[in-house]
């Protein structure tokens, strides 16, 4: 396995640690934990896909893996802010959506011997979704430590921006997605 796919596979790891500390209270910093592990996870993935491409390692692995990682990345801590009350389901379940409709239009083109790259607006809708993570889970404990309740708010309006643009980038990638690869539809029988 080279480099590229160990570090798809730890961003896999980093998932239930990143759920554990974010969840349980093990200590009273877990939510920095929690934050730290999922700043790395997000590393991880802006390195894996560097190195496969300058190093020329890139793997049908590495394909498959690497945006299965992000989205169970980024699904798993939005499913658990759901839960927490940190962000309504339906934004959660537009995500999903997205998710599932690119993959499996990806999946089917694959198939047929076409490979649809990723674009800016995906990566741009991946970037905010892990900046609200990151803020969301920061905010967490400073915001249940009542130590800063101006500090907090301010971030908490930040977050929400934050939210509602991952959502609008979410759903206009989306768009953008289908609209420039439209004519594989017509591939698809």
């Amino acid at each position: 396995m080279n480099l590229a796919n160990k570090l798809t596979v730890l961003r896999i790891i980093f998932i239930p640690f990143y759920l554990l500390f974010l969840l349980v209270p093990i200590t009273d910093y877990h939510f920095i934990i929690a934050g730290l592990l999922f700043i790395a996870a997000s590393i991880t993935d802006m390195l894996d896909g560097k190195i496969a491409r300058k190093r020329n390692l890139v793997t049908d692995f590495g394909k498959f893996a690497d945006p299965l990682a992000d989205k169970l990345l980024v699904l798993s801590a939005m499913i658990a802010f759901v839960e927490m009350g940190l962000m309504p389901s339906w934004i959660c379940i537009i995500v999903m959506a997205r998710e599932v409709a690119i993959s499996g239009f990806r999946l089917v083109c694959a198939g047929k011997g076409t490979v649809i790259a990723a674009s800016k607006l995906g990566k741009l809708k991946t970037v905010s979704q892990m900046l609200f993570i990151i803020l969301t889970t920061f905010n967490l404990g400073f915001y249940f430590r009542d130590t800063a309740p101006g500090f907090c708010n301010a971030i908490e309006i930040i977050r929400l921006i934050i939210m509602y643009f991952a959502l609008a980038m979410t759903v206009i990638s989306l768009v953008d997605y289908f609209y420039k690869n439209r004519k594989a539809f017509g591939n698809i029988k």
